[in-house]
Parts: C-alpha cells; structure tokens; sequence
C-alpha cells in the first residue's frame, strides 16, 4: 500500500476529486495548506502599504491506494492538475506499512 500526497493548486480541487474518482480512489483528505517554492511569492498592497506574501495558498489531498493502483492515481492527479504553469504542485508517494479502521477493525487492504 502507498500513501499518495499531492500538493495542487485550489482551483484544480474538483478536476482532481472527479478524476481519482474515475479510477477508482473512494476516499481522500483535502489540507487547505499554504506554501514556499520556485512560484515564490507576490507584492500586495493593503491601506497604502506594500507587503510581500511569501506563501501562497495550495491544497493538499492525500490518499492511500494499493500498490498496482499507484501509477493509475498519480497520472490521473498529474492531467487534472497541470495547467503548464509554474506552482502546478508535487506529489509524494511513500509506502504505509499498516492501516487499521477503527469503527470495524478492519485492517490492511480491507480498510482502505
């Protein structure tokens, strides 16, 4: 099993969702996080006074999936996200070692 996490731009939430729907994901969790990289940051001006916003508002989903359906998930996220520009995101894959469902006991790949 491995535990997807993408870092996206807000507006491409939906196109996202529908998309990992589509391949199968049922569940995920949506992070409103903010965050610092090549996009760096922008000028505001707020009462006549300048000041930078150095990190930007991003959304990060995270998902877990079983192992054959990984590459499925990631170039699913990848077309929905893309939009060419600098600040597109990342995805981290990283393995999970054990999941347990807490209202039946459930574990591994039956939880998920």
């Amino acid at each position: 099993m491995k535990k997807i996490e993408a870092v996206i731009k807000p507006f491409k939430l939906d196109e996202v969702r529908e998309a990992l729907s589509e391949v199968g994901v049922t569940g995920l969790t949506v992070t409103e996080v903010k965050g610092f990289g090549r996009q760096k940051g922008h000028t505001e001006l707020y009462r006549g006074a300048e000041y930078v916003v150095d990190f930007l508002p991003k959304i990060k989903i995270e998902i877990v999936v079983a192992d054959e359906t990984v590459e499925t998930a990631i170039e699913a996220i990848i077309k929905a996200a893309r939009t060419g520009k600098i600040g597109d995101g990342k995805i981290f894959v990283s393995a999970v070692e054990q999941i347990v469902r807490i209202r039946t006991g459930e574990t591994n790949e039956s939880a998920i």
